[in-house]
């Protein structure tokens, strides 16, 4: 069993995070960890319940795709999530540290059942981690590029 755990500090304001992480159709925009994203069921209005197909790049030129379910949403702080063929879990959680300055934590637990994958372990999750963090911080910056975005959730100083 493995566990990543990330936090970052982002110059941005929570509820503006938060709307661009639901906008699935923007994931591929900034996150270089994800090829496409395809709600398969919405869920209820919160989102508990929601099932997206995630695609997203692997070492060697290769793709894989997850099918992930996401639960315990809080709007605007946070959600959890499972990765329905192999049980990964995963949360993501935003928490206001002052005027558009949030600090994100990004938590995934896994392990590879497939005894020949498991000796890879390591160096794909290595991967995997890099693109998830980097995805974060591209996150950010897609929001600096792109002011138009919600500009009513920027907070005012």
């Amino acid at each position: 069993m493995r566990e990543h755990e990330f936090t970052v500090e982002l110059p941005h304001a929570p509820a503006r995070l938060w709307a661009l992480f639901q906008r699935y159709d923007l994931w591929q925009e900034y996150a270089p960890g994800v090829l496409a994203v395809e709600v398969v069921y919405p869920g209820d209005a919160d989102g508990n319940g929601l099932v997206r197909r995630v695609t997203y790049p692997l070492p060697f030129g290769r793709v894989g795709e997850s099918f992930e379910l996401v639960k315990n949403v809080r709007p605007g702080v946070g959600y959890d999530y499972v990765m329905l063929r192999t049980g990964l879990e995963g949360s993501l959680t935003l928490e206001r540290l002052g005027p558009n300055r949030t600090r994100l934590r990004f938590r995934e637990r896994f392990h590879l059942r497939t005894p020949v994958l498991r000796w890879f372990e390591g160096p794909i999750y290595r991967y995997i981690n890099q693109r998830n963090e980097a995805s974060m911080r591209g996150a950010a910056a897609w929001l600096d590029a792109h002011p138009d975005f919600h500009p009513e959730l920027v907070e005012r100083t």
